[in-house]
């Protein structure tokens, strides 16, 4: 099928206008003033919105005895 029209070139740059990657936005965490993505959880310390979400020490020492039980089947 064959395009009837043509679209000029600032007809199609304006219809991608809205296109453009954005940056994305840090804030400061509130509680460790770590810098963060906005709506998500600190990653530093494990607080969001002023609540503790995760177990950083607990995940930590998980990965530890993990990676001690690969060590010792190899």
């Amino acid at each position: 099928m064959v395009v009837r029209m043509r679209h000029t070139k600032s007809h199609t740059a304006n219809r991608r206008s809205h296109h453009a990657l954005k940056t994305t936005s840090f804030v400061k965490c509130t509680n460790c003033s770590a810098l963060k993505k906005s709506h998500m959880v600190c990653k530093t310390c494990g607080f969001y919105n002023g609540k503790k979400v995760l177990d950083l020490v607990k995940k930590a020492e998980k990965k530890v005895t993990k990676a001690k039980a690969k060590k010792a089947d190899k």
